[in-house]
């Protein structure tokens, strides 16, 4: 039953609908008329007519509404496809100073202190088995490094490249280092076994001979983030990338897990982490433009398919991002995310004819207090009235 789920110990459901989150799990982040934002002036698209929207930089911001009012359009199809050309138009010497096709509104301003805009989706990170979390994320590159400098690889000869599994000579020929062959069925799927030749390590028996703190190059791609947490615990490089991977969530993943298995939001919590391992605090004063060359990220409903666990990590994610420099921009249903942004701009009333305005915008805490008709200030006022205030102790949000 219910009550046996939330008093049984071992059940993290149990404990997170027990305990739940009480927001804001950090200090809200000051926005006021003075601070820099992206204004999209006069939308008009599918179901947004002559709609104005005011994006503050700098921030976690939540785009909600019901379904059909507008949210994607705005904000995959408007703002960020426009920023991609703006920012993109600016680095070409040839365009500065030069005016841009817009598509869906008539005017973009205040994205000039914008270095790139990128929308993290649950797209796969990679379409052949060759790809994996340590490639992806950029550990791959210095581990080959570290066996290359060990003394039995320089004995043999062997540089970095012998230990990647993209070029000839340390693979597997026999799977070209996929550590998998794909079987082709004339009337069924394809079929993919593991190697009989490499039994899945990806590589030759002399490139697996070379150790490294006693293991082979093979043996650390079957290692668990949480392991190789521990085993590179003393190459900083590594260690932050890995310890951001547990933190976000993804400790059970295999280093060589092939990126084909892993679901879309494995997928995109990779690519956050990504970003994350490139992003540094650097707090951004009110009224003040964020540092050039900053990013704007753009994320549709990040939480489908997330454990309440998850999209606690999730939401500490995003909040490093943020105090970073960045702006993040989400579209979101979830209430746990939506009381945890900056800022919300809710659309609608209603959906698809019905839809397409903005009804209500401000913090949380304003938007439950909004005078006019919005569905998301209803039901927020009594999602944070449940909640009430106060810091429950919340997942690791730092390396």
């Amino acid at each position: 039953s219910l009550e046996a789920l939330m008093a049984n110990p071992r059940s993290v459901t149990g404990r997170f609908l027990a305990e739940p989150l009480q927001h804001p799990l950090m200090e809200r982040r000051r926005t006021d008329p003075e601070q820099a934002a992206v204004t999209v002036r006069e939308v008009r698209l599918h179901n947004l007519d002559g709609l104005t929207a005011r994006i503050p930089l700098g921030r976690l911001v939540c785009v909600t509404g019901v379904s059909g009012s507008g949210k994607s359009t705005l904000v995959r199809r408007v703002l960020h496809e426009n920023l991609r050309r703006a920012v993109r138009g600016a680095r070409k010497r040839s365009t500065r100073g030069r005016s841009f096709p817009l598509h869906g509104c008539a005017a973009l301003e205040g994205w000039e202190s914008l270095g790139r805009t990128l929308e993290v989706d649950q797209t796969p990170i990679g379409k052949t088995p060759r790809s994996c979390p340590a490639t992806y994320v950029g550990l791959w590159t210095y581990i080959r490094r570290l066996y290359a400098e060990t003394a039995e690889a320089k004995m043999r000869g062997y540089g970095p490249p012998r230990f990647s599994f993209n070029v000839r000579g340390g693979r597997c020929d026999a799977c070209e280092g996929q550590g998998l062959k794909k079987i082709e069925m004339s009337f069924l799927p394809d079929v993919r076994v593991t190697c009989e030749v490499c039994a899945g390590a990806r590589f030759t028996p002399d490139t697996l001979a070379v150790s490294f703190k006693g293991r082979s190059i093979g043996d650390v791609l079957a290692m668990s983030v949480d392991e190789a947490v521990d085993f590179f615990a003393a190459h900083p490089p590594v260690h932050h990338a890995l310890t951001l991977l547990e933190q976000v969530g993804l400790g059970y993943l295999t280093l060589g897990q092939q990126s084909p298995t892993l679901s879309g939001g494995e997928a995109q919590r990779i690519k956050l982490v990504t970003e994350l391992a490139k992003a540094r605090p650097a707090p951004v004063r009110p009224g003040r433009a964020p540092s050039r060359g900053s990013t704007l990220y753009v994320l549709d409903e990040p939480t489908v398919g997330l454990h309440m666990a998850d999209v606690e990590k999730l939401v500490g994610v995003l909040h490093r991002l943020v105090a970073a420099g960045n702006t993040v921009v989400v579209i979101e249903h979830n209430l746990d995310v939506i009381a945890e942004s900056d800022w919300i701009i809710d659309l609608g009333p209603e959906g698809g004819n019905g839809g397409g305005e903005v009804i209500a915008e401000g913090t949380p805490e304003a938007l439950r207090r909004a005078r006019r008709s919005s569905h998301t200030a209803r039901i927020l006022r009594k999602f944070l009235a449940r909640r009430g205030t106060g810091h429950r102790q919340a997942a690791p949000t730092s390396a």
